[in-house]
């Protein structure tokens, strides 16, 4: 059980230092080329496998369409597929889990939790699920400690999604990446352009 534990809690380690590396020195990195000299590294909560879980899928009989409004002020839109329960504390939580396309294989799960505009990034943050994220007896891996911000976090011009209001969890989940130091300018511009979107 220990060195199952000592290998996952590598595999986060591991995956954060080839994130901090792309965004360091790649040409498609989000951070601004001016602070890239400067770029020590995203912030990110311990790795805690309290925020690891295996879920099961509730795949929804009729799946609605959802318009999701973006940073720039697009709309993207998205098939409500299913959602996940699970506790966090005391507290019962639900995510919804989206899909651009009926054909995509993938589930995308943002969210907003109690550590948003604290801790955390305050437009909330994103899991993207793939095929490698469900398991044999068809479970999903929700894994926490891969919770990432959007890259309109860290300059504007992307185009990001706003997490909808069924996603906005009460509950603080301290997993996954923290605000990082240039967040708090862009933060606020984006969370002023998405309240005159939803007035």
């Amino acid at each position: 059980m220990q060195k199952d534990m000592n290998k996952w809690t590598a595999t986060i380690h591991r995956m954060r230092m080839e994130k901090d590396a792309f965004f360091a020195t790649h040409p498609h990195s989000p951070i601004p080329y001016e602070k890239r000299r400067d770029f020590k590294g995203l912030n990110y909560f311990p790795p805690d496998p309290a925020y690891r879980f295996e879920l099961e899928f509730h795949e929804h009989d009729k799946k609605e369409e959802l318009t999701m409004q973006t940073s720039t002020g697009d709309k993207q839109h998205y098939l409500r597929w299913g959602e996940f329960r699970f506790k966090i504390g005391e507290a019962e939580c639900i995510l919804q889990a989206y899909k651009a396309d009926r054909k995509e294989e993938g589930l995308f799960v943002p969210f907003r939790d109690g550590t948003s505009g604290k801790e955390t990034y305050g437009a909330g943050r994103y899991l993207h699920l793939g095929y490698y994220d469900k398991l044999p007896d068809g479970k999903w891996v929700i894994e926490f400690n891969t919770a990432y911000n959007p890259y309109c976090a860290y300059t504007v011009g992307f185009s990001c999604p706003f997490t909808p209001p069924e996603n906005w969890l009460d509950a603080p989940i301290p997993a996954g990446e923290k605000i990082w130091e240039g967040h708090e300018k862009v933060a606020v511009e984006e969370l002023e352009k998405e309240k005159s979107l939803t007035l």
